[in-house]
């Protein structure tokens, strides 16, 4: 059996549709690299969340000792003691 030979068109179409689907499954691996990447700073942000919250409870616990029980308005920036 002879092959047959493809028409122009019909090779240019297959040509066409091999490098569609070669940028497709490339942005894929884009997109999980892209995926990687927000983990990874999603990581960073909680770890940087988790500091920030300690760092406000240890000042917290420092004004505490210094002023007592109370509440702070820092627009003012006042210490108004509990019970006035």
């Amino acid at each position: 059996m002879e092959p047959i030979k493809l028409t122009k068109e019909e090779l240019e179409k297959l040509v066409e549709l091999q490098k569609k689907s070669t940028a497709v499954v490339q942005e894929f691996g884009n997109v999980e690299i892209m995926k990687l990447q927000v983990e990874a700073r999603k990581e960073e942000l909680v770890t940087f969340y988790t500091q920030v919250k300690e760092d406000e409870r240890t000042f917290g616990k420092e004004l505490s000792e210094k002023y007592g029980d109370g509440t702070i308005d820092i627009e003012k920036g006042e210490f108004l003691p509990a019970g006035e």
